[in-house]
């Protein structure tokens, strides 16, 4: 098979596109020809060999990168009920990566069957960036009251933020980098968009606003623009950080929380495993929502082949939506 190797730490052209052997499954796991493989910022971290940057140690090259694939069940190991011969399936393969191929394997109690309202490239958005939305909405609350802010609104998790949040019936301020983005934005539903590249964008969205306060803050940017979207928050605001993609965590001191009596709350690590019935309960609601409509995935599609040019375009944060490798 083909299949995208990383053969060491370092620039995204470490990323190779190879033959390698067909991968076997054992006992109680099933193969899955692959028709979309997702990509994670943590997948750039782990081809850099950023390890701060991971909550897990990184595998050493070279692998096969990628945790999130749907396809086709092709081959059944043993023990291996053979109703699922041929079902569309979609899976997160934790931590033993692989997924950058055109065949994978994962033990069948790991599968989820792909709702029929659901293509393969939006059912691997579900699997790992709609669990976390899933997860980081359990830790928020939002009610149809918020005024709700949402950083990197353009992004795959952001998206589906904005989404949730209108679909409650919230306001909902979506930030995003150049007109391109916010246009996107607008379109998810968002009543204002706005282009948090701009100088004194905090003034502009104040103006949207018209005296109206921010409730609820969801940070997944950190840095100058996590900072700006905590000072825009209102008393009792609460404020739910789930990443820094600008590089570092927005900085917060008692001071911020005692001045305005804010909550700040971190929604993933731990957080996610709390919810009775773990991740496998988060994945299955991230799908019952994208295939009730009501939190549909945005993907950007890369081939296989191009995984390289894939991590480069997510790493500069020129992509909109879940970005998708297609073998």
């Amino acid at each position: 098979m083909k299949a995208i190797r990383l053969h060491d730490f370092g620039p995204a052209e470490n990323l190779r596109h190879v033959e390698v052997d067909d991968p076997v499954p054992g006992p109680g796991q099933v193969r899955i020809a692959v028709r979309a493989a997702g990509v994670h910022l943590l997948d750039v971290a782990i081809q850099k060999g950023d390890a701060e940057g991971l909550p897990f140690p990184p595998p050493q090259p070279p692998f096969i990168p990628g945790r999130e694939v749907a396809g086709v069940v092709d081959r059944l190991g043993d023990g291996v009920d053979r109703r699922w011969l041929g079902r569309r399936v979609v899976t997160h393969l934790g931590l033993a990566h692989g997924g950058y191929a055109e065949l994978a394997v994962r033990e069948v109690e790991a599968l989820h069957e792909i709702p029929e309202e659901l293509n393969f490239a939006q059912a691997v958005a579900m699997i790992g960036t709609g669990r976390t939305a899933i997860g980081i909405l359990d830790a928020a609350q939002p009610k149809p009251e918020d005024v709700v802010l949402v950083t990197a609104a353009a992004g795959g998790i952001g998206g589906l933020l904005v989404q949730h949040c209108r679909h409650l019936g919230a306001t909902v301020i979506g930030l995003a980098g150049g007109e391109r983005k916010t246009e996107r934005v607008r379109r998810l539903g968002a009543h204002v968009a706005v282009d948090y590249t701009r100088p004194g964008w905090p003034d502009e969205v104040r103006e949207e606003l018209n005296g109206r306060e921010i409730t609820l803050a969801f940070d997944g940017v950190g840095g100058e623009p996590g900072r700006a979207a905590l000072e825009l928050l209102g008393m009792a605001g609460r404020f739910v950080m789930f990443g820094w993609s600008a590089g570092a965590p927005t900085k917060i001191t008692t001071d911020d929380l005692y001045a305005r009596v804010l909550t700040v709350t971190v929604a993933l690590g731990p957080r996610l495993l709390a919810r009775p019935g773990g991740l496998r309960s988060l994945e299955t609601a991230a799908l019952a929502a994208a295939a009730g409509g009501r939190m549909v995935p945005d993907v950007q599609t890369f081939a296989l082949a191009e995984a390289a040019a894939a991590h480069t375009a997510l790493d500069g944060r020129a992509t909109v939506g879940k970005v998708v490798l297609v073998p």
